[in-house]
Parts: C-alpha cells; structure tokens; sequence
C-alpha cells in the first residue's frame, strides 16, 4: 500500500509539473516569437534553412499552422442517402439519437471498429433529457442497434466522445450533470462534475499526438462555457473552465449552447458551433488552453478577449446565413466542416472551409422540424469520405455516400 500511495504521489506530482512547464514553455514561446519578429524587421539576409526551420517551429505558436485549402464540395458528392437502422433502444425505449462517434476497435471491448456509436436523449415516451443509453450500430444498412450501456449517470446523453487509441468512451449527460468515462467492456469507471461543468452539453475526445501531451476532453455547456479535462498519463484530471462568453437559449426550439465540438490534431485546433449567435468559430492552439477563462467570447459572437493571444486565442470561421441555429457538426478528412441546422430550413447540412468559404447546402430532412443532432464523418480522401446523421424525427442513422 506504501508502495502504491508513492506511485500515486510521484503521478500526481508529474501531472501538475507537466502543465506547469508548459506554461512556462508557452511564455518562453511567445517571448521568443517577439524577439525573432524584432530581430527579422532589421535582418540584413535571409535566414539559413536551419534558422528558417527554427523559426516556423516557434512561430507555429504565434501564428497557428493551417491546413492547405480544399474547396472541393464533399457535400456535392454524398448523393446517396442510405438508412442505417434505428437507435431505439430495444430494452427501455429510449430514443431521441444525439451526437455520433465511429468506434476504433481497441480488443476485448464491447465495440467493434467502424460501429456508430450514439446517445438517446429521450426516454420511451420522448421526455427530453430523460434518456440514459447508448447504443452501436454496424455501419450497413438494416443495422440494429446494441445497448452500450444504461445507466443514470449519462441521463440525458448528448455526447459520446471517444479515446482515439484505448477505446474509452466519455458521455456527456446533460440531465446528470456528468461527464462518465467508460470503459469499452461498457462500465462506469469515473465521473467527472462540478461547477465548472454546468450540465454538459456536448463533448469530443481530443489527442493533440505530440509527445508527453495529455488526452484533453472538451467540453461545451448551457453556461456558455468551454471545459478542457485533460487525462492520461500526463494529465491531472480537473476541469478546467478555459473559455467563457458563448450566448445560450432556453426556447421553444429547443436549447442552444456551445455544441458540435471538433478537433483537427493536424493543427492542434478546436471548432465550435454556436447556434445561438450562428456562428462558427476556432481556438487555435488548443492543447496550450490551460488556465481558466483564457478565452472569453465577447457579446455578438465573432469577437474573442484572449489572455495569451500570442499563443492561444479564438478566431471567426463564419458567421450569418445560411446558418440557422445549427447544433451539430462534423470534421471531413480533408479538414474541411458540415454543420447542421435546426431552425429555418430546419435539417440544412452547410459545408464550410476553415477559411469561411460556404461550398454547398442540403436538406437531409423535408420535416420542418428539427432533427439532426449528430453528424459523424468517416474516410480518408475526398473520394472515400461518407458522412453519417442522427435524425431524431426518424429515430435512425442515415448515411450520405456517394
């Protein structure tokens, strides 16, 4: 027991020394950008290469690296749409399908890669928030769906982000208050609430693949809120509350929060859908978001206060129509974003560059009523690339192809 009391202490105090250098690593960044911007305004020659590479590598903090454009219309290709099968649950009813996953097969769990993996927001007799399972789905037609798990912890289920690598599911219930981890043989391990979280209202696992980096958890909430949990070997395990700001609703259409949370670890950037000011926005640097409200979105929406903005801030995507109160959204391969609409034409997919180039719209449901709470994108190219949707008013996943 001594043994294991030190390991734990040895852990803990790795984890916080870890966040604690990389604060300081990030100051040492942004000061040394200052100086290499200073020094270059009175450079006689162009740098070497080896100074070239040096410098990128630090700017890269400054001014984040941005993926080469894409306008090449996704959207346009998916012209098939193909029924996957319903996520009622086949023991309690549940139903009311929000957020999307695909599982990455890690052995000995309970899901297989490629499943779609979805919350039920709903009980039996559609009471929202009331929902308290998850379910996964082959990705064919005529699918039926498997009950992950039941449980009240996750009432009222509205996210089920999952680890990249170990296949542990972190579901958002909105009801519950909780953010549940769960291993992938479909138990509760830990559960993370608090202040800070403030009924979850949508989650995303996040790796940001460098070294010694931690796992990170976003999440948004109804307090208008980005929560960062970062877990693993290197993370301490708080909720941290680092942006603030973002305007929510509580009408007839439905609530509005930060939502549709995406993450593109080829640079290190987190997307958000705000469906109340109809926006999309990005963090930038989003692994160095580390200390409370560092962010704080100003009234309106397309604006951000920052307190490092030279190394982690938020910045406008779009803003306007043809989004209307979208909620959902979804990361395509080539970087590229679809998010969903749920008022207006309720059910309107728009397709967005990260420069906030629109590329195309589509109806995936002709009901007036909003439906699609979940978008998941899966492929590895322009040409391979699908796309899934939640559609509440169906009960079911469809597929876009092409």
């Amino acid at each position: 027991m001594q043994n294991d009391s030190q390991t734990l202490s040895v852990l803990a105090n790795r984890s916080e020394g870890y966040r604690t250098a990389a604060r300081a690593f990030r100051k040492t960044l942004a000061a040394a950008v200052t100086l290499l911007a200073a020094s270059a305004c009175n450079a006689p020659a162009m740098p070497s290469s080896g100074d070239a590479a040096n410098t990128a590598s630090l700017s890269r903090y400054a001014r984040p690296p941005r993926r080469p454009a894409d306008t090449t219309s996704i959207l346009k290709l998916l012209t098939t749409d193909v029924a996957i099968g319903s996520t009622v649950d086949t023991g309690n009813g549940d139903k009311g399908p929000r957020g999307l996953s695909i599982a990455n097969g890690s052995p000995h769990g309970k899901l297989t890669k490629g499943q779609l993996v979805v919350c039920n927001f709903e009980d039996a007799t559609g009471k929202a928030g009331a929902g308290t399972t998850i379910e996964a789905l082959n990705p064919a037609p005529s699918s039926s769906p498997s009950r992950f798990i039941q449980d009240s912890r996750i009432k009222g289920c509205d996210g089920a982000g999952i680890h990249p690598k170990d296949g542990t599911v972190y579901a958002a219930g909105l009801t519950s208050g909780m953010i549940a981890v769960i291993s992938k043989k479909g138990g509760v391990q830990k559960v993370y609430r608090g202040k800070a979280l403030d009924d979850p209202f949508w989650d995303i696992v996040a790796d940001p693949q460098q070294t010694f980096s931690p796992l990170y958890v976003y999440v948004g909430t109804t307090s208008g809120g980005i929560v960062s949990i970062s877990v693993g070997f290197y993370g301490n395990g708080r909720a941290i509350e680092v942006a603030k700001g973002f305007a929510v609703s509580q009408g007839s259409q439905g609530e509005l929060a930060p939502s549709g949370l995406q993450y593109d670890p080829a640079i290190d950037t987190l997307y958000i859908v705000d469906g109340k000011s109809n926006t999309v926005v990005a963090f930038s640097n989003a692994s160095y978001l580390l200390d409370k409200d560092e962010i704080v979105v100003q009234p309106g929406g397309t604006t951000f206060k920052c307190k490092h903005p030279k190394t982690t801030c938020g910045s406008l995507v779009y803003s306007g129509s043809p989004l209307d109160a979208p909620m959902a959204s979804a990361l395509l391969p080539n970087g590229n974003l679809i998010v969903a609409n749920t008022q207006g034409t309720a059910n309107m997919l728009v397709e967005l560059t990260p420069q906030g180039q629109v590329l195309d719209t589509k109806v995936v449901d002709q009901s007036a009523t909003q439906g699609v709470f979940g978008l998941v994108a899966a492929g590895k190219s322009d040409a391979t690339t699908v796309l899934f949707y939640a559609d509440t008013n169906s009960n079911a996943i469809h597929e876009l192809e092409q």
